[in-house]
């Protein structure tokens, strides 16, 4: 490729050190892709005859059906799927190949190549997004009437219905899709025709290309189109982020898994077992998520570690974008699968779930708010249900179980009735009526409303 500039052959070691078809290989289709636009636009700037162009975008196609079927032959003293592709092209057909890279560099190939792979990756993780929401709708529907408690600080706090702890995951899940969708708005640029820095003397149409390949712009400046992976950066982000909100996702499970908590029992097919110990089942999947998430993390710190201290324009550290890039978009992509396929066959225990649940202590709030609606201040109201709270232990009985005279002791508003009303279950949560609180029916409306949607 630069042979005439050098007098001696590179190193093997070179060689061996700077390749990147192991791992640029996947972007065989968008380098073909980009390749024929490109030499469709020579062909138009009567830079190639149209049987010259007839002959390369047949070349073209074989060679991907051929990697396609594992055929091709990468050879790693070529260093990237780019020249592999090209080399062999010029192989094959001749003077018509060694015409392609005609105002074109491997900086704006290479950006092109990866903006198109990474757009269609957006709209997988995008889909994959949604079909576990509705994993998480399904589930939530299939048990929409179980209730469990609800936790701060990892201590039991108040009583939520189950499903409208999954639809938080749910609204979670949605912004990560919006992330997603975003940072695939500002991918959508097309970089090919900027050259290595400052474009061609051989102009050709770049709108022409953008339109071809399906972007919606050609870029505005050849030297921030190939020294930018802004756009790698900004999806490794949301990738990370979309890795944390699954990874507090995998946090629930193993301990809704556990015999401490046992509320949800995972399939058979979703979880493994132990060499040792044959009672064993492990929630694999949702801790194998957990560890995951800090190659997510390290991916993005790894590319803005390598990205920082870069001059404009391209430099060869650039190389080392991919790796992590592919490497996220993997494991996103398999995580997701595999949690929507998981938690389509999980269901909650409903009885143990509802019996911690029932726990009074989960409802000292809504005592304290029948205080407050008698006139009470809430300062006041909170003191007077902890030194209720305090006495029950004191006493060793439930919260609810106190007698009727140490209620009213501790205030005149807290009659029998006030206090059997408060620790009815159904009744504290059919109160939490306000927009996004759990009651029944608010909870039957977002169900609703979330089926509708992933629809």
């Amino acid at each position: 490729m630069w042979k005439g500039r050098f007098q001696q052959e590179p190193s093997e070691l070179l060689k061996s050190y700077t390749q990147s078809v192991t791992v640029d290989g996947r972007l065989y289709r968008q380098d073909i892709r980009g390749s024929i636009a490109h030499a469709r636009a020579l062909k138009t700037a009567g830079i190639l005859t149209p049987g010259e162009f007839d002959e390369i975008e047949s070349g073209l196609k074989t060679i991907g059906e051929e990697i396609a079927a594992g055929t091709f032959p990468f050879r790693e003293e070529l260093e990237d799927v780019h020249m592999n592709i090209e080399a062999e092209l010029t192989r094959r057909i001749g003077a018509a190949g060694a015409k392609l890279h005609t105002a074109r560099s491997r900086n704006d190939q290479v950006a092109v190549d990866v903006r198109l792979y990474l757009l269609e990756a957006c709209g997988e993780i995008i889909g994959r997004v949604r079909g576990l929401q509705r994993s998480l709708v399904g589930l939530g529907t299939r048990h929409s009437g179980a209730v469990i408690p609800g936790y701060t600080h990892l201590q039991r706090a108040q009583p939520v219905l189950f499903a409208h702890h999954l639809l938080a995951y749910v609204e979670m899940l949605d912004r990560d899709a919006g992330r997603v969708r975003d940072c695939a708005k500002r991918m959508d640029v097309m970089p090919l025709g900027s050259g290595a820095i400052a474009g061609s003397t051989l102009v050709l149409d770049r709108n022409a290309i953008a339109a071809e390949l399906g972007f919606s712009v050609a870029s505005p400046n050849s030297m921030d189109a190939v020294a930018d992976r802004d756009f790698a950066c900004e999806l490794l982000s949301g990738l990370a982020i979309l890795g944390m909100h699954i990874s507090r996702m995998s946090e629930d499970i193993i301990l809704w898994a556990s015999a401490e908590f046992g509320f949800l029992e995972l399939s058979d097919r979703h979880t493994t077992g132990s060499s040792l110990m044959p009672q064993k089942k492990n929630p694999d999947i949702a801790e194998l998520a957990r560890g995951k998430t800090g190659r997510l993390f390290g991916n993005l710190i790894a590319l803005l570690t390598t990205m920082k201290g870069l001059p404009l324009t391209y430099n060869r550290d650039m190389q080392e974008d991919k790796e992590g890039v592919f490497d996220s978009v993997d494991t996103v992509l398999a995580t997701l699968a595999i949690f929507a396929e998981m938690l389509d066959a999980a269901s909650l225990r409903e009885e143990k779930a509802r019996s911690a649940a029932s726990d009074p202590l989960l409802l000292a709030t809504d005592l304290a708010d029948r205080l407050v609606e008698g006139g009470v201040p809430f300062r006041q109201a909170h003191e007077i249900v902890g030194k209720l709270v305090a006495r029950a232990q004191e006493v060793g009985v439930a919260l609810d179980k106190l007698a009727p005279e140490e209620f009213l002791a501790a205030s005149p508003l807290l009659t029998p009735e006030v206090v059997r009303r408060t620790f009815d279950l159904e009744s504290a949560l059919k109160a939490r009526r306000a927009p996004g609180a759990p009651s029944p029916d608010n909870v039957t409306r977002e169900l609703a409303r979330w089926t509708a949607q992933l629809v």
